[in-house]
């Protein structure tokens, strides 16, 4: 297990490939920290993913585990992607899942960057 108690990294993970290069991407931002591309099934017109390029399967392990350069440079990546994708000025979500329950499919950290139209509620009402 890892420090966050969540399985260790996998890095035959479809994010590892596509750090790789195994697996090509559309990329519209990448630096030391970070790599950003087009998701392959948008959910709204504008879906982007921010991976770190380290080995951290949550956002649990990445805050745990990684450099505070590491963690600085990802979010800053994070913003610079929003703001040449134009998205300041209409606004967008930044979301990340995070084990079964949250919807994590990919046990590589990430963040979706959502835009391009008006999203609506974040999770129906509780009952």
């Amino acid at each position: 297990m890892s420090v966050t108690g969540l399985p260790p990294y996998d890095d035959s993970n479809v994010f590892a490939r596509i750090l790789r290069g195994e697996i090509p991407a559309t990329k519209v931002h990448e630096d030391d920290h970070a790599l950003a591309f087009r998701d392959i099934n948008p959910q709204t017109p504008v879906h982007v993913l921010v991976i770190p390029k380290g080995r951290y399967v949550s956002l649990a392990d990445f805050s745990a585990s990684a450099s505070e350069a590491e963690i600085a440079g990802f979010w800053r990546a994070v913003g610079k992607v929003a703001k040449d994708l134009g998205l300041e000025g209409a606004g967008y979500r930044v979301l990340t899942n995070m084990g079964e329950d949250g919807g994590q499919e990919v046990p590589h950290f990430h963040v979706h960057i959502f835009g391009g139209r008006r999203i609506g509620r974040m999770v129906p009402r509780a009952e």
